[in-house]
């Protein structure tokens, strides 16, 4: 032994024996006999060997060595086990097969252990030289067999509903002796509160009444002294729910419980909420203060094309079969026209020649205004025909630049994507705004009947069509 003081005669003359301590044992008056034991409890496995150490020292002339083991139960009187006095082992016949010594080493080795050598084993050693020295010390040895492998069982098997229900776990071990029993919950000690409770010897934990809380996994680990074992992982069935209920959508602006969709888009709605088991699912309609069961399932796809009114109300009712509880949350579903907000949208970034063709717009339209303005001021003070051949004059001015707006509004969807345009016809949509292009006619039939206005009409007539 490593640890264990031995004794080295070092001369056969003298007789004398050297004491020889390991550190370990620390610093000891050496003028004395100690004894000394690593534990004063030892634990041993029954059908197993046990090896009883024992270390001793002193620092005196000695010429014999006696040690003794004794062996007692509670309230019997200490058995002779054997002894031996220098080198010599003297056993007693009884157990001259189970206990072994090497004198001068005073440790003690039991082979096999069984149940009936649980007790107190007694070392006592004497050293005789000028004098005679003795000491002793006392070591309690247990006996157990190992654990086995613990089973977890449930009460019921089929679950328990939350707050209705209670769950007992049972503990089981078929072999071990001495057995502690502790319940452990995602690797966590369980430890009794208001709806946890033990049965007195803790192999049994009884949960009253279950909550959705309670759901876990659960173990339970069973020690002794010389060994510990955990069983499988089991998980108790804890019916719960429906809690926390919510609609969602793939498509569409959602604003609290409303839902923004576009025309002529399909969305779909997914109503979700926590419980077990699964929540069975239905949809339904309100219209015109009346309300029907429109789908079953978790989902629902609402085609805004196929959906007569512009805003409309629905519910998504969730229940479960097992705890008997429902819920059900409301949502409004608003379907807005695309053109203006789509148009809005694309308008946003101009390409370089729609900026371009609207730089050319406007100095052609000034050009126009600053000729009319030309043409038309000289002739105030003349007679009221001419003037009003004048105006006629202006007004062709003004349809022709009229004419050469249209030739640019032919190019406006080439321009501005998604801007619609039609000749004579209100309304143009662009960027969110609408404008109205719409050409009236510019000749009155009124005019005075002179040759130079009637050539102007005629005019009209060949290139406009006004009469």
């Amino acid at each position: 032994m490593g640890q264990d003081a031995f004794m080295e005669r070092l001369s056969s003359t003298g007789g004398i024996f050297q004491c020889k301590i390991y550190l370990l044992l620390l610093a000891m008056d050496c003028s004395g006999l100690k004894v000394m034991v690593p534990s004063q409890t030892v634990h041993g496995i029954r059908g197993q060997a046990l090896y009883l150490p024992v270390h001793y020292g002193f620092h005196t002339p000695a010429s014999d060595i006696q040690i003794i083991w004794l062996f007692e139960r509670p309230h019997t009187m200490p058995k002779y086990l054997l002894g031996s006095v220098n080198k010599s082992v003297v056993p007693d016949l009884e157990y001259q097969h189970k206990f072994t010594m090497m004198p001068p080493n005073a440790s003690l080795l039991i082979n096999p252990l069984q149940f009936t050598d649980e007790g107190n084993y007694i070392v006592k050693v004497n050293i005789q030289g000028n004098g005679t020295l003795s000491s002793s010390q006392k070591i309690q040895v247990t006996v157990d067999d190992p654990v086995a492998k613990p089973v977890v069982w449930t009460h019921p098997s089929s679950g328990a509903v939350e707050y209705v229900g209670n769950i007992t776990l049972v503990c089981q071990v078929e072999g071990g002796t001495r057995l502690a029993y502790q319940w452990l919950k995602n690797g966590k000690p369980v430890c009794t509160s208001s709806t946890y409770s033990f049965s007195p010897q803790n192999n049994t934990l009884h949960i009253s009444p279950v909550t959705k809380e309670d759901i876990g996994n659960y173990s339970c680990l069973v020690k002794n002294p010389v060994s510990e074992m955990e069983s499988n992982i089991i998980m108790p069935t804890i019916y719960y729910g429906p809690y926390g209920l919510q609609v969602n959508s793939d498509k569409g602006l959602k604003v609290g419980e409303v839902f923004t969709v576009d025309l002529g888009e399909a969305i779909l709605f997914d109503c979700s909420a926590d419980s077990y088991p699964p929540n069975t699912y239905s949809w339904i309609r309100r219209t015109d203060n009346t309300t029907y069961v429109i789908k079953y399932g978790p989902r629902l796809e609402v085609a805004s094309e196929k959906v007569a009114q512009k805003t409309t109300d629905y519910v998504c009712c969730a229940y479960n079969n097992i705890t008997g509880r429902r819920d059900e949350t409301r949502f409004t579903v608003i379907i807005t026209s695309t053109g203006l907000e789509k148009l809005a949208q694309k308008g946003k970034s101009l390409s370089p020649l729609a900026s371009i063709t609207g730089i050319s717009l406007f100095f052609i339209i000034s050009m126009c205004l600053l000729f009319l303005w030309k043409k038309y001021q000289p002739y105030k003070g003349q007679r009221q025909n001419t003037g009003e051949r004048k105006h006629f004059q202006a007004m062709k001015m003004l349809w022709m630049t009229l004419e050469y707006m249209n030739l640019l509004l032919f190019q406006m969807p080439l321009v501005f994507p998604g801007c619609q345009v039609g000749l004579f016809q209100p309304p143009m949509v662009y960027q969110g705004k609408i404008c109205i292009v719409q050409f009236t006619k510019l000749f009155s039939t009124s005019l005075p009947n002179s040759r130079i206005i009637q050539s102007e009409i005629s005019w009209a007539n060949q290139y406009i069509g006004v009469k």
